[in-house]
C-alpha cells in the first residue's frame, strides 16, 4: 500500500465516520456514534463524592451496631437521617427482615420437637411484631432523644401496623408446635391495648403475654428479659427461638438454642 492510496483511505474512513455520527441521531439503523473517551485529568470531580462519602459511613455505622459494635448511643448520627429514613422506608430494610424470618423458620423447621408442649419462642414486641415506624417518622427517625410520654400516647392509640414477615414467622412456629411467649419491655398497664393491636395485627394464640410489673422497675432490659426467661425455663420450658430488634432481647442469662436480630438503627435500648 503506497502512501498517497493511505493518505485516501484514511481521509474516506473520516468522511464516513462524521457521516455515521450526524446521522445516527435520526436513524437507529446506523451504527452509534463514537466512543469519545476523556482522560482523568480532563474529567471534572464529581459532586456527588462526599454525599456517597457520607452514606458509606452511615453504613458502616449501621451494621457496626447491628453487630452490636457500637458502644450505647442515644440518637443516629446527625449525617445519617436521610439514610435511615431511605433504609426504612425502602426495600433494604423490607429485604433484611424477610431474610431474618426466613432463616428462624428454617431453624424451626429442622426442630424435632419433643411432643410434650414445652418446646417454646420467644418473641419481643416493638420492632419484632409491631412497628413503629410511624412514630419514627415523625420524630427523626431517632433523630430525637427518646421522649417516654410521647411514645406511651402513641402505643395507647393502639395502631401499631403488623411486621409482616415476622406474622409469617410467627404463624410458621405455631404451626409447628411451639408454645409462643411474647415478652416485652412495654409495662403492665398497657397491657389490654397491647393485645387488642397484637390481636389487630393478626398475631392470636400466644401462651403468655410478659409485660414489666412493679417488681420490674429499675432493670435494665437485659436483666429484665434474663430473669424473666429464667422464669419461663424453670416451669419446664425449653426455649428453642428467640427473636428480637435489640441485643438486650436476646443475650444476658437463660439464653434460647437461637437467636434471631432483626433490623432496627432508630435506637438502642440497653
Amino acid at each position: 500500500m503506497n502512501m498517497s492510496f493511505f493518505r485516501t483511505f484514511l481521509f474516506l474512513g473520516l468522511i464516513s465516520v462524521a457521516f455515521c455520527q450526524e446521522q445516527s441521531d435520526t436513524d437507529p439503523h446506523l451504527f452509534p456514534r463514537p466512543l469519545i473517551i476523556e482522560l482523568p485529568q480532563n474529567l471534572e470531580p464529581r459532586c456527588d463524592s462526599s454525599i456517597e462519602e457520607t452514606r458509606l459511613r452511615c453504613t458502616g455505622w449501621r451494621v457496626a451496631g447491628e453487630a452490636n459494635n457500637l458502644s450505647p448511643w442515644k440518637t443516629i448520627p446527625q449525617e445519617c437521617i436521610d439514610y435511615v429514613k431511605d433504609y426504612m422506608l425502602g426495600r433494604s430494610y423490607e429485604i433484611d427482615l424477610q431474610m431474618v424470618s426466613n432463616e428462624a423458620a428454617r431453624f424451626a423447621k429442622s426442630i424435632d420437637l419433643e411432643g410434650d408442649g414445652m418446646d417454646a419462642w420467644i418473641f419481643d414486641i416493638d420492632e419484632t411484631l409491631l412497628s413503629n415506624l410511624p412514630y419514627y417518622a415523625e420524630h427523626g427517625y431517632g433523630l430525637e432523644i427518646f421522649d417516654h410520654s410521647q411514645f406511651d400516647k402513641w402505643v395507647l392509640e393502639g395502631v401499631a401496623p403488623t411486621i409482616e414477615p415476622s406474622l409469617k414467622l410467627y404463624k410458621e412456629v405455631l404451626r409447628l408446635g411451639f408454645k409462643i411467649f411474647l415478652l416485652t419491655g412495654r409495662t403492665e398497664n398497657k397491657r389490654n391495648i397491647t393485645v387488642n393491636n397484637l390481636i389487630e395485627a393478626g398475631f392470636h394464640n400466644w401462651e403468655r403475654l410478659i409485660l414489666r410489673g412493679n417488681e420490674d422497675h429499675g432493670k435494665t432490659a437485659v436483666a429484665f428479659k434474663s430473669d424473666k426467661r429464667k422464669e419461663i425455663m424453670e416451669e419446664g420450658f425449653r426455649i428453642i427461638g428467640n427473636s428480637g430488634d435489640q441485643w438486650s432481647d436476646l443475650i444476658g442469662s437463660a439464653l434460647s438454642v437461637r437467636s434471631f436480630k432483626l433490623s432496627n438503627p432508630m435506637y438502642f435500648i440497653s
